[in-house]
């Protein structure tokens, strides 16, 4: 999710970018290990980058956007959608520039909801094989777990921004990004069970 430029003050923004790189940086032993993501990260990172483009919205302090994080992840793996997320949105600053600022910011968004789903739900589901694997039951469980961080990730930037009413315009964007989830859960659900 885009948070919008000015809320977030330059030195966090950019103890963000830190924190971000460092992220990307801890994905990279699984690309030594089966170079063969690096092709996945490249078709997550269009696939995300394309449907974010395809749809957004403003509300508040920041965007909706259709983003197929979970679709990517259980499509591509962890490491390949950890990286491919901070390669969409480089390749959203063609289209968007000023959105720099906040990379980092927007990438953590993205990054350490799936990182809190990969762990809590989405192991068990790599772990998995056959017809129990993808349930609809199973896939709700991870897009709950990782459209929940994308909300509390937007919560926290606004808890530490120069927001004046954080709460209120939290409250506004989750109600408006709740059909968001819905449409991504299903679309999640009808890709990987195809």
């Amino acid at each position: 999710m885009h948070i919008e430029i000015g809320i977030i003050d330059p030195l966090r923004a950019a103890a963000a970018n830190a924190v971000a790189l460092t992220v990307v940086a801890s994905q990279l032993p699984a690309f030594v290990r089966e170079p063969s993501r690096i092709v996945k990260t490249g078709i997550a990172a269009v696939i995300v980058a394309v449907l974010m483009q395809s749809w957004h919205m403003p509300v508040g302090p920041s965007e909706l956007h259709l983003i197929g994080a979970t679709t990517v992840y259980l499509l591509f793996g962890f490491a390949s959608t950890i990286v491919g997320f901070a390669l969409a949105l480089v390749l959203q600053l063609a289209v968007e520039p000023g959105d720099l600022p906040h990379l980092g910011v927007n990438a953590l968004s993205l990054m350490l909801p799936l990182a809190a789903a990969h762990l809590t739900f989405g192991r068990r589901l790599f772990a998995t094989s056959g017809a129990e694997r993808f349930t609809l039951a199973r896939v709700l469980r991870v897009d709950a777990v990782y459209y929940a961080g994308v909300s509390a990730m937007l919560a926290f930037w606004l808890m530490i921004s120069n927001d004046p009413m954080p709460v209120a315009d939290w409250a506004r964007w989750a109600v408006a990004y709740l059909p968001v989830f819905l449409a991504e859960a299903l679309i999640t659900f009808g890709t990987v069970t195809v």
